[in-house]
Formats: C-alpha cells, sequence, structure tokens
C-alpha cells in the first residue's frame, strides 16, 4: 500500500509541477507578445534581464524569511551555467531575426534530439523502439502545426546551431547540477538568478539595439506599458522556478517532448486573444498528431526498458542541504 501511496504522491506532485509550468509559459508568452506587438517593447534581451532581477530579487526575500537555506555551487560550474544560458538566450533572439518563422521552428524541434543524444552520451540513458518512434511522432506533429516556409542562410544556421546546442546543455546542466550538489529549485536560482540578472542587463541594451536599432532608453513608457512589464515579470519568476522544479523531477528531454504542449496551447490561445491566424486543418491535424505523440510517449519512456540508464552513477557532493521549499528529487526510473 506504502508504494503505491508514494507512486500517487510523487504523480500528482509531477502533474501539478508540470502544470505550473504550462500555465506560467503560456501566459508570459501571451503578455510579451501584447507588450511587443502593442506597446512596441522589442528589447527582449533586457526584458529577459528584468526577469532574472526579479527572480533574484524573489530569492534574496525567500533566503531573508528563512525559506531558503545556504549551499554550495562552485564559480566554475556556475560560470558554465550563466554561458549555456545566455548563449541560449542570445541564439534564440539572433536566430528569429535571421531566419524564417519555419527554419526557426525547425531548430526548435531538433532540441529534443540534441536533448536526447546529450542523455546519451552523458548519462547513459537507453531509449525503447517505441520511446523514440513516440518522439518522432510529437515533432511530426508539432511540426506540421508551425512550420510554414522554410528557407536558411549561412548565419542564420550558425545562430540556430548555437541556440539549440547552448539551450540544450542549459537545460541538461540544471539537472545536472541539482543532482550533483543536491540543490533544490530555490536554491539553484538563488545562485544562477543574479548571474544571469547582471550579466543579461549588462549586454541587453546594446544587443537589442543591433538587433531592433532601437534603444530602451529612448523607449516612450507610459502606465499601460509598465503594468505589462511588471505584470511580465512577475510571471517570469514563476516561470524560472518551474522550469527549474520541471527538469529537476524529470529530464531534459521530457521536458522537451511535454514542452511543445505549450506550442499547442499557446497556439490556441493566440487564436483566442489575437485572432489573426485561424486554426486551419493542418494546424490542427498535427495538433492531434502531437497529442498522440506525447500520450504515446509518456506510456513508452513509464515501461519498464522504455527509458533507463545503464550502471550511471553519478557522485553527490558532501553538501545535503536541502531548502524547506525544495522538491524531491527522485533520480532513477524518471520520465
Amino acid at each position: 500500500m506504502a508504494p503505491a501511496s508514494k507512486a500517487d504522491k510523487k504523480a500528482s506532485v509531477d502533474a501539478a509541477a508540470w502544470m505550473f509550468n504550462v500555465v506560467t509559459s503560456v501566459g508570459i508568452i501571451i503578455v510579451n507578445k501584447a507588450l511587443m506587438a502593442t506597446y512596441g517593447f522589442s528589447f527582449a534581451t533586457t526584458l529577459t534581464g528584468l526577469h532574472f532581477a526579479t527572480t533574484t530579487l524573489m530569492t534574496v526575500v525567500l533566503r531573508w524569511l528563512g525559506y531558503i537555506q545556504s549551499s554550495h555551487l562552485p564559480f566554475s560550474e556556475l560560470l558554465k551555467f550563466v554561458i549555456f544560458a545566455n548563449f541560449s538566450i542570445v541564439g534564440m533572439n539572433v536566430s528569429l531575426m535571421w531566419n524564417s518563422v519555419g527554419f526557426y521552428q525547425i531548430a526548435k524541434l531538433s532540441m529534443i534530439p540534441v536533448s536526447c543524444l546529450l542523455e546519451v552520451v552523458l548519462d547513459k540513458i537507453r531509449y525503447s523502439r517505441d520511446t523514440k518512434l513516440s518522439i518522432a511522432v510529437v515533432l511530426l506533429g508539432v511540426g506540421v502545426c508551425t512550420v510554414t516556409d522554410v528557407s536558411v542562410n549561412t548565419r542564420g544556421f550558425i545562430a540556430a546551431f548555437i541556440a539549440v546546442w547552448s539551450t540544450a546543455l542549459q537545460q541538461y546542466y540544471v539537472h545536472f547540477l541539482q543532482r550533483k550538489y543536491s540543490l533544490g529549485s530555490f536554491n539553484l536560482l538563488g545562485h544562477t538568478a543574479p548571474a544571469q540578472a547582471a550579466s543579461l542587463l549588462l549586454i541587453g541594451p546594446f544587443l537589442d539595439y543591433w538587433l531592433t536599432t532601437k534603444r530602451v532608453d529612448a523607449y516612450d513608457y507610459n502606465m499601460w506599458s509598465l503594468m505589462f512589464i511588471i505584470l511580465s515579470c512577475t510571471i517570469a519568476v514563476g516561470t524560472n522556478l518551474s522550469q527549474f522544479i520541471c527538469i529537476g523531477r524529470f529530464t531534459a528531454v521530457s521536458f522537451q517532448v511535454l514542452g511543445h504542449m505549450k506550442t499547442i496551447l499557446v497556439l490556441i490561445m493566440g487564436f483566442f486573444f489575437f485572432g489573426k491566424e485561424g486554426l486551419n486543418l493542418h494546424v490542427v491535424l498535427g495538433m492531434i498528431i502531437a497529442v498522440v505523440g506525447m500520450i504515446w510517449y509518456g506510456n513508452a519512456s513509464s515501461k519498464p526498458g522504455g527509458k533507463e540508464r545503464r550502471s550511471y552513477s553519478l557522485p553527490t557532493s558532501r553538501q545535503q542541504k536541502h531548502s524547506g521549499l525544495s522538491e524531491s528529487t527522485e533520480l532513477d526510473g524518471k520520465v
């Protein structure tokens, strides 16, 4: 009875963590779309820096209240994470600018096979045939939904390549650091958010000027645009935290596979809120294929042999402190 109860509890917490991530991720996309399309605030990198500054403030307050205990993360590990994360953010922005929407979506889809490769090489993960096929079905469905014109140029390909690999490495590293140093999501955010906020706020205005030829300090701020910026930063705290929670509880590959559910929700929400592009037949068909693939992936990866680690053990540091708000990280048998 106890094992079943434990499994049910884990499944409930997993579902809650995932829903938290979906709601905050879709919410921030809708808010940012309104902020950029309606109010002309096109400074994506600077906005991301503000997101991490707000997240840093949250971790400082929680540490002051005693909800986050002291923990250790070597500077070399922090530096590697920040490099991966910032290259991911900058790479995605540049890729979107230099590539067609179609190739940009193809590049985003390729993060799943790249994440799989990292898990196979670094974590010795083995996938069953059904798990591989289910991932292919998800990719097919999302591709049908989102990919339209596909054109590529040399600099666009390089930007997409950097964006894909840095994003996959950043998501893998979240999982790796949480396991190796026994860090909860709040603890890890407490280490990484200040460094990302400082670096992105430093380079953001210059990068945004390069991308848009507009200066963030010359933007015409008003009450409504400021309200949307504050709302975006507030939701971003939940988005950043939920990403760390989900990757800690699942893996980078599962996070990517399930993450495409957000792509479908964004298409639906965009239709209801902005209404410019209707849900035509091929988009609906793609959604159906992707959802079938996600359900298949969940079943296939949870079966014995569906996705398992081969005689691999990760050394953990002696630091075993957990924050009062950190989640359980049961590593083996994860999907």
